[in-house]
């Protein structure tokens, strides 16, 4: 834009969230904590706010979210994001981010606890004891040294119980369908089917998201193929395990103990398991320590800062990623892209049906990461002719209910340069391109259409076509200089006398639309546009 904005956000907290979170969030924003809202009260409540941070307490549903019409941003201080509708987020244009990481080693300590407890029946005979027992016998455990643990679910926290599972001597083996096997053979850890897992574990952890493919994926034809007297955790979903079938398979044995932080329905009071002295159990207290309390709650204020002025939340869930190790050479092309997604919406003589990015050099090394690329491009674009949220989450979404083809390319060869990237354009009109680089300094749009530009995409700028004589220049300052707007630089491409040429001037604020009338109509002057960058 040509002039800074001041701008005022407004951000519900709707869960008790740690002070340190809380106070980042006021840093930026008006803040209302209100714990406990039904989902009529928020309805009622949510158009006025820029975002929304819950933990797992707070249910967005499609029918808030149809109503957040000036939502930006939901934040969930927590790993799961299952209480979040986030195909309605997606539609409506609002990230959804969580705090994977902030609660990783909380939660993957709780189940090294849970599963120690569970083999020394730690719980049952702390029990006993205060009741004026003494029944060693009755507590006989096992030894975890040399047993196999199944993890279902490698991720973070998968990972991370491994380290501490093998340290304990124990056997580790895994499933993940998008972990390669090699990932784990560094681990020291065998990667298999969910289904020879099962047949191979002497305790069986579950690490898995709560989705349509893991919803009772504990069951009771899956219980039956494992080993007698296995041992179930489940620090991770309630629902990835059919309680009832576990009932079952610990009352007849096949089972010999569960332990259990997470249940179908919370709190659990009519859960019959509860009534069974091989289970132990915890009121959901996986990332219940106050240092993950205190880093989850740090990370999604920070993120929420991050998509309120204008950039992308480091953990979105409904976006494209980019890792926190490539993310300083992603960001300069994604500026780039902005910039000339934004030039090429303000440049077209008819609503664009096709849009090309081609990334050449090596830039074109980044990969899978270029789909964000690509995404900020699109926002770049679309945003200056809609009025409805844009942004990484929903731009390829509107842009193809708006009949726009996107395709994305990528290509080792850059002519002259290490990296470049490349932006065509096609309109009923025809089609044009834009070609830009990233610098140290910034973006450079280097060539529009035909014409070689060493444009800057920054501030107010003026674009003439016209053909190349003496003269013209300053017919156009003289316009310019009479109503008061100063050209604060100029160049020319194509500027050959006697050619058609494109002269680029940076101004300093905006132009009425009637001085660029004049300037469009003066003489010599072919077509004149005005942008804002």
């Amino acid at each position: 834009m040509c002039k800074g904005l001041s701008v005022s956000f407004k951000v519900l907290v709707s869960d008790p969230l740690a002070k340190e979170g809380v106070a980042i969030l006021k840093e930026f924003a008006d803040v209302d904590e209100k714990a406990d809202l039904s989902e009529d009260e928020l309805v009622k409540i949510i158009g006025g706010y820029d975002a929304l941070i819950v933990r797992s307490g707070t249910q967005v549903t499609a029918r808030i979210i149809e109503v957040a019409d000036k939502m930006k941003y939901i934040g969930r201080a927590g790993v799961g994001v299952d209480n979040i509708d986030t195909d309605a987020a997606t539609k409506k244009g609002i990230i959804v981010s969580n705090a994977p990481e902030g609660n990783t080693l909380a939660a993957t300590e709780h189940t090294i606890a849970m599963m120690m407890a569970l083999a020394r029946n730690i719980p049952q005979a702390t029990a006993s004891l205060k009741s004026g027992e003494w029944k060693r016998s009755k507590f006989m455990g096992n030894e975890m040294n040399g047993k196999t643990l199944g993890i279902v679910g490698f991720g973070r926290i998968g990972r991370e119980v491994a380290k501490r599972a093998q340290a304990l001597a124990m056997n580790v083996i895994a499933y993940d369908p998008f972990i390669p096997a090699e990932v784990g053979a560094a681990m020291g850890v065998e990667m298999m089917s969910v289904a020879e897992l099962f047949t191979k574990a002497d305790v069986i952890t579950v690490h898995t998201p709560l989705i349509p493919s893991t919803t009772h994926m504990v069951n009771k034809d899956s219980i039956a193929t494992m080993k007698d007297g296995v041992r179930i955790i489940n620090c991770a979903r309630g629902g990835i395990i059919d309680e009832a079938a576990l009932y079952e398979a610990l009352v007849s044995k096949k089972v010999a103990g569960a332990a259990l932080d997470v249940f179908e329905t919370e709190p659990p009071t009519e859960s019959p398991l509860l009534k069974l002295d091989s289970v132990i159990v915890t009121p959901h207290l996986g990332a219940s320590t106050v240092e993950a309390q205190k880093n989850v709650a740090i990370s999604v204020a920070h993120q929420c800062h991050d998509v309120l002025f204008g950039g992308s939340a480091r953990s979105a869930v409904n976006a494209p990623l980019v890792s926190p190790e490539v993310k300083s050479k992603v960001e300069p092309y994604a500026q780039l892209a902005e910039k000339m997604g934004s030039l090429a919406a303000q440049i077209a003589d008819a609503p664009i049906t096709e849009v090309e990015f081609a990334y050449l050099g090596e830039v074109a090394e980044l990969k899978q990461n270029l789909k964000y690329v690509t995404r900020i491009g699109i926002k770049g674009m679309i945003e200056r002719v809609l009025h409805e949220p844009i942004n990484i989450v929903n731009a390829e979404y509107v842009a193809k209910g708006r009949g726009i083809n996107v395709v994305e390319k990528t290509s080792a060869e850059a002519g002259d340069y290490k990296s470049l990237v490349t932006l065509t354009f096609k309109t009923e009109k025809g089609t044009e391109k834009i070609s830009g680089i990233a610098t140290r300094d910034g973006a450079k749009i280097i060539s529009i259409g035909k014409y070689m530009t060493d444009l800057v995409p920054k501030g107010c700028v003026i674009l003439a076509n016209h053909i190349n004589r003496p003269g013209i220049i300053g017919v156009v300052g003289t316009i310019l200089g009479e109503n008061d707007v100063n050209i604060s630089s100029m160049q020319v491409g194509g500027a050959n006398v006697g050619t058609d040429s494109l002269m680029i001037l940076a101004v300093d604020n905006v132009v009425a639309a009637d001085v660029m009338k004049q300037v469009a109509s003066a003489d010599g002057i072919t077509a004149a546009k005005f942008v804002e960058l």
